[in-house]
């Protein structure tokens, strides 16, 4: 039995063996080299994507992208649209994206897969994308078509927190899957917003603008008609109506009271031309008070009238007459006049300047005439006396 000393690593030129190692550090190293994908398939899943694999009818490659599609596929309902990206199926068949295609091709021709047309939006002028359906021959050989004929004991439910177990990832990519849970855009800006487009703002802004404009308590059409005439004229009208968003300006209230305005203009507007037709129907005619004690003639034109009163006997011509004639006509103050009402009146001057009918001016005296050249001289006017 040697009873030399163990060689100790540094003396001299003796080092430890290779088989010497630390086996902590193999296991580890080994740890780090070998690395797998720790997800769990459902039993469904993964019998469909072993199948796949072993199709003898097909080519390798396309055997790979079978398996892939069966890993993606809703297990629940295998004739649905695959929602899964080109990256997402190359990745998972190990292929290049010429080899996917062709692989691709190999499964159309076996009558395994249907690549249906792309879809058009025609009013929005955009394509859309170009779904991949598994066959029935192709669920029937997956066997995804025996679950059809199983009916579930639970409803299902598609939920973003609980997504299906049928699924291999869960939901892939939820934007290529619309649901109900997922909000979406109107398709139509609204009418009072549409003119925001000829300042540079696309519809997606308008509908972005539109929510932050609701988390500020604001309405942004409201925002938009308050301010209109100042953001036509803004040099970076996106920032300008962002801070108006921020503000704290009450736009509704300045709308409102806009609209108070603009309905008291119209109210005027409408009654003014009520005035003016009720004053052209009453054209030619006279009237009289309810206490008879007051006559109001109105030309032919229906823009003058005279007041004549029963104590004066003389017409005097009223100013603004239209809107007081109305009121009156409304109340019933003022009726249409018979001749039972004028014949107290009897014969009246139009003005207090006339004449009396059947009088003639009196002749113009020489007293007459030396009092009107005093009070001239007084007031300075020079003139000519004219006599009748």
């Amino acid at each position: 039995m040697s009873i030399a000393q163990r060689t100790v690593a540094g003396e001299g030129e003796l080092h430890p063996a290779s088989n010497e190692m630390n086996e902590t550090a193999l296991d580890s190293a080994a740890g780090i080299a070998f690395q797998c994908d720790s997800t769990n398939l459902p039993w469904v899943v993964f019998r469909a994507a072993f199948r796949a694999t072993h199709i003898k009818d097909i080519p390798a490659r396309a055997r790979a992208v079978l398996s892939a599609l069966a890993r993606t596929v809703d297990a629940a309902k295998p004739y649905a649209a695959i929602f899964a990206r080109r990256e997402l199926l190359t990745g998972r068949a190990l292929q290049s994206m010429r080899t996917f295609y062709r692989s691709l091709d190999d499964l159309e021709s076996a009558g395994l897969i249907d690549r249906r047309a792309q879809s058009r939006y025609v009013e929005a002028g955009l394509f859309g994308r170009a779904y991949i359906h598994l066959t029935e021959r192709a669920a029937t050989l997956l066997g995804l078509a025996e679950q059809l004929q199983t009916p579930s004991p639970e409803p299902e439910q598609s939920s973003v927190e609980h997504p299906s177990a049928n699924l291999a990832d869960g939901g892939i990519y939820k934007d290529l899957s619309p649901s109900v849970f997922q909000k979406r855009q109107p398709g139509q800006v609204p009418e009072e917003l549409q003119r925001l487009r000829s300042l540079g703002f696309f519809d997606f802004l308008i509908f972005k603008l539109m929510r932050e404009a609701r988390e500020h308590g604001k309405r942004l059409s409201d925002v938009v008609e308050a301010t209109w005439d100042h953001l036509k004229h803004a040099k970076a009208p996106i920032n300008y109506l962002r801070s108006l968003l921020r503000s704290t300006v009450d736009f509704t209230h300045q709308i409102r009271r806009r609209m108070a305005v603009k309905a008291e203009e119209q109210v005027r507007l409408k009654r003014t031309l009520e005035v003016e037709q009720l004053a052209r129907q009453s054209a030619g005619q006279t009237f009289v008070d309810a206490s008879g004690q007051r006559k109001y003639v109105i030309d032919e034109d229906g823009e003058n009238m005279v007041v004549y009163t029963l104590d004066e006997g003389v017409g005097r011509q009223a100013a603004g007459w239209k809107e007081g004639f109305a009121t009156a006509r409304a109340r019933g103050q003022i009726r249409v006049a018979t001749e039972v009402d004028l014949q107290p009146f009897g014969e009246t001057r139009r003005f207090a300047s006339e004449p009396e009918q059947g009088r003639e001016r009196p002749p113009v005296t020489a007293q007459i005439r030396e009092h009107i050249a005093g009070l001239r001289s007084l007031l300075g006017v020079r003139g000519v006396i004219r006599t009748a």
